[in-house]
């Protein structure tokens, strides 16, 4: 094992000295945030993959193959669709608008009233999937190092605290770079082959496994619908997606690269379901479907590709929980922190100079270091991860969805009847996760639809939006509203 050892530890040291680098970087808000708003296609594509194909992805996908076969591809899929509806239709909008967070597109949409309470949902969800990541950490190092649960969600968290609050976004896109090939080569071109190898082949997964494993719809059709629902719609709307969104050099850039990104989720999803029915045929009595890919990582793998594919692991968990990290930190800040101090900073897209932009970076950076430790402590009291991803993902599409997209959407909406939306939207959701259980389908769906009609029925009993919001609405849907400072580089196009 020395050698898969030297990979990890290589491995890690590098992802402390992208944050050293980044933080050479980070000398604004916008740096700091938004990596200046200046990423280039390759080096958007490859964050924004890396972003949403977390440890769920790699190590709950390869577990969903394990247990349904090829149709346990269809989570990590619809993420994929997720991505490329949010490419194609809403991207170059949203990165128009040149702000930090979602509440701040609905305080500008609506005229200023949604941001709290919308910023206490997204801040919930930001957090609980940055505490779901950080804790898999335990996963990975326990088949590495044999070490302690509290001890192994300690140093992975850590290190990823470290170079988020050294470099924030910089940092993160940085080492999400490194993620990115690392994934690609330890998940796709060599843990792939090797399985299906090691398996005998096609044929001879199909010999020893029951025809259902390879329907494609062998999982279900209310679990597919229920994963667009919260998956695809999550994709949507998440602070951790759009703060990438916010990164993108150009209107092409967000909408061109996404796609690139979307597509390669496609990829992901269908080789995490081959992999695990693979595993299936190997290993068919495992005790968990998710043991199935720390299983055949370290029973099939040779010397140093093994430790090159749990550093993929690492990866994939790393640019997730990094990424909800510095979201989580944006919101508690910008939407939470300082619209209850009354001196909300950076409301009209302007950054900060000279001391005050390093006044904004250090804020920013406090704020990063905090939530950090939060997650770490809570990563490691809490127990029941999947219940309180699904809690987080409930609330997000339930509460925030309709008022979100109705914005973007329908001109008619108004302030209050987005308020209603959150609050009925919210509430529903808590309340039928309490008669129904927090895992049943009945929550998002009933809440969706609570929510949706109270958006359109107190938008219509109430006046229209003012006439001067939504023409600086538009302004800014077009690019023409509060530019960043004049200074700013250009895109960089890597």
């Amino acid at each position: 094992m020395a050698v898969d050892y030297t990979v990890i530890v290589v491995y890690l040291a590098g992802m402390l000295a992208m944050g050293w680098w980044g933080m050479r970087r980070a000398r604004s808000k916008s740096d700091f945030l938004v990596a200046g708003r200046r990423l280039g296609p390759v080096m958007y594509s490859g964050t924004m993959a890396a972003i949403v194909l977390g440890g769920a992805s790699t190590i709950g996908g390869v577990g969903l193959g394990y247990q349904y076969g090829l149709s346990g591809a269809w989570m990590v899929f619809t993420i994929g669709l997720g991505l490329l509806a949010l490419s194609v239709f809403f991207s170059a909008r949203i990165a128009r608008l040149k702000v930090y967070t979602v509440s701040e597109m609905l305080d500008l949409r609506y005229g200023g009233r949604a941001g709290v309470i919308s910023g206490v949902v997204m801040w919930a969800y930001t957090l609980m999937l940055a505490v779901t990541s950080t804790i898999a950490y335990a996963t990975i190092f326990d088949v590495l190092f044999d070490m302690n649960r509290t001890l192994a969600i300690v140093l992975g968290g850590s290190i990823v605290v470290a170079y988020s609050t050294l470099g924030g976004m910089w940092s993160i896109t940085l080492t999400d770079m490194v993620q990115f090939v690392v994934k690609t080569i330890g998940v796709l071109l060599l843990l792939l082959p090797i399985a299906v190898v090691k398996a005998g082949g096609f044929g001879e997964m199909k010999a020893k496994l029951p025809t259902g494993y390879f329907d494609p719809l062998g999982i279900g059709g209310e679990t597919i619908f229920t994963y667009v629902l919260i998956y695809t719609f999550g994709m949507l709307i998440g602070q951790d997606i759009w703060q990438r969104v916010f990164t993108a050099g150009s209107d092409r850039t967000a909408r061109w690269g996404g796609t690139v990104a979307g597509t390669y989720c496609l990829v992901y999803a269908v080789a995490g379901a081959v992999i695990g029915t693979a595993a299936k045929v190997l290993y068919p009595d495992l005790g968990s479907p998710d043991d199935a890919f720390a299983t055949i990582v370290k029973d099939e793998l040779p010397i140093g590709v093994r430790g090159l594919v749990l550093a993929a692991a690492l990866a994939a968990v790393m640019s997730t929980s990094s990424g909800a990290l510095i979201a989580c930190a944006t919101v508690a800040n910008n939407d939470i922190w300082s619209r209850l101090r009354g001196a909300a900073k950076g409301r009209d897209g302007e950054e900060g100079h000279g001391e005050d932009g390093h006044d904004e970076v250090r804020g920013n950076r406090v704020f990063i270091l905090v939530m950090g430790v939060g997650v770490i402590v809570t990563a490691i009291a809490l127990n029941n991860v999947v219940e309180a991803l699904t809690v987080a993902y409930n609330l997000l599409v339930g509460g925030l969805l309709v008022p979100i997209l109705g914005g973007l959407l329908w001109k008619r909406g108004t302030a209050q009847g987005a308020l209603a939306s959150v609050i009925v939207g919210g509430l529903a959701v808590v309340g039928l996760m309490a008669a129904y259980g927090i895992l049943a389908n009945e929550p998002v769906y009933y809440g969706l639809l609570l929510s949706l009609a109270a958006y359109v029925t107190v938008s219509l009993a109430t006046p229209p939006t003012d006439a001067a919001v939504l023409a600086a609405w538009r302004d800014r849907l077009a690019g023409r509203g509060a530019p960043e400072r004049a200074s700013e580089p250009v895109a960089v196009h890597q």
